[in-house]
This record gives structure tokens, sequence and C-alpha cells, in this order.
């Protein structure tokens, strides 16, 4: 069972941890872009996002009844479809590695919570999970206008834009659903150990991103720090070149007017 939960790990991490970004070829297209487009890289986006896809996976991993699955994936869908709508149209942003990082990190959760995490370990009651799923459907939705900000939306159309990316993401969750959820129930009929293998590999494959995302930010931060100190540079460099011009225009003009004096001193 380790041998094959190794295996699976190793197979599965590499691609998890390249998560989904909007490329610039599709950052070019959406300029001239119709709604369809629109649609269709939602769908794409929401597909390809494979901390997306974990999250879901955990959340649906011990469901069996349609009832429940359409409860909790309302939840979710409720949550991210705010935060998408509204902060893409008011623009209100944040460095998406961060919020990617909160993304791996819904992910660990989930993992820790379908292992019976807070019984076990922390010896607390499980937090509402509806209501968990709802708050992390915020945080999924926030980091899917990140990327759709990204794009240059312009304003015209803007509200359908939008509306229509996030139907795309819709139609790619449900995608992404179907075809997971028999292959989870065919898993958990052959497989007794199913279970504690998968979760695990959710908390392995979560903290992996986790940690990209954080990499990702820290070494852009370093780079853009660095680009300041140089410009600071630069900038103090181009000063004390005035400033030495400066000098040496008033001292030269300060000798000139000496050297006259001294001619008038010596005529009169």
């Amino acid at each position: 069972m380790k041998n094959l939960f190794l295996k699976l790990s190793i197979l599965c991490l590499p691609s998890f941890i390249f998560a989904h970004g909007v490329s610039e070829s599709d950052k070019v297209e959406m300029v001239q872009g119709g709604l369809s487009d629109f649609f269709i890289l939602g769908a794409k986006h929401m597909i390809t996002g494979y901390d997306h896809i974990l999250f879901l996976i955990g959340v649906i991993f011990f469901l069996s009844r349609l009832a429940d699955i359409a409860k909790f994936i309302t939840a979710f869908t409720i949550g991210h479809s705010i935060t998408l709508i509204f902060a893409t149209f008011y623009e209100i942003n944040a460095n998406y590695y961060l919020i990617d990082a909160v993304i791996a990190f819904s992910v660990i959760y989930k993992g820790f919570e379908n292992l019976d995490g807070f019984n076990k370990w922390l010896s607390i009651n499980v937090p509402n999970k509806v209501f968990m799923v709802f708050i992390f459907g915020l945080i999924h939705g926030f980091g899917l206008s990140t990327r759709l900000q990204q794009i240059d939306l312009g304003h015209h159309q803007l509200v359908y834009k939008i509306l229509s990316f996030n139907a795309g993401v819709e139609i790619g969750q449900i995608t992404a659903l179907v075809i997971a959820f028999p292959i989870l129930l065919l898993l958990r009929k052959k497989l007794s150990n199913i279970s504690i293998v998968t979760n695990w590999m959710l908390i392995i494959a979560g903290s992996f991103l986790l940690v990209f995302q954080l990499n990702g930010y820290y070494s852009a931060k370093a780079i853009t720090d660095k680009l300041e100190i140089q410009h600071l540079h630069e900038t103090h460099l181009e000063k004390n070149t005035e400033d030495d011009t400066q000098h040496h225009e008033e001292e030269h003009q300060h000798n000139h007017n000496d050297n006259d004096n001294d001619d008038h001193h010596h005529n009169h």
C-alpha cells in the first residue's frame, strides 16, 4: 500500500504543482474576444485548474447521494460566483500567489477533514462542512477573479464578459464532477484503503502547491525589491551626476568671474 501511495504521489504531484494561469496567448486573443470566447476560457480554466479540482474531489469524496452533492456544490458555486463577479467588476485585486496559496490550503484542509483530523488529532468538533465549503468557495472565486483581471477586459459588455466566464467555469466544474464522481465511486468499491491514500494525497499535493505559491510570491517580491533598489540607485547616480555637472558649471562660472575681476584690477 505504501508503494502504491508513493507511486501515485510521484505521478500526480508534478501536474498539480504547475497550477493553472492565463497564458499570454489567451490575454492577447481575449482583447478582441466575444462572449463565447470568455465562456470557453472559463470552462478551460476550471477544467485545467488542478487546485479547484483537488478541492472538489475532497468535497465529494464521501458523498454518494445526489442531494448531498448538490448541496455542497451549490454552496461552493454561490461562494465562488460572488467573489468572481463582484471582485472583477469592481476591480478588487490581490497578489494571485497569495490567493492561490490560500486555495492550496483549502485542499490541505479538505484532506485533513476527510481523515477526521479534527477529532483524531485536535480533539475538536469539525466546523460546519457546508459553511466551510462556502467560505473556501469565496476564496476560489477570488482566485479566478485575479486571473480574469490579468486580461484587458475594457468596459464594453464588461458584465456580460464576466458572466460568460463564470458560466464557463460552472460548465467546467460540472464536467470535472461528472468525470471524477464515477471514478471515486468505483475506487471506493474496489480498494478498501482508498480513502486514506486519496486524502493523504490531497494533503501532500496541497502542501506542495502551498510551498510552490509562497515561493513564487517571495521570488517575485525579491525581484521587485531588487528592481526598486536598482531604480533608486540609478536615480541617485543621475542626481549625483546632475549635481556634479551643476557644481562644475558654477565653479567654472566662478573662475571666469575671478579672471574677469583680475583683468579689471590689472587694467586699472
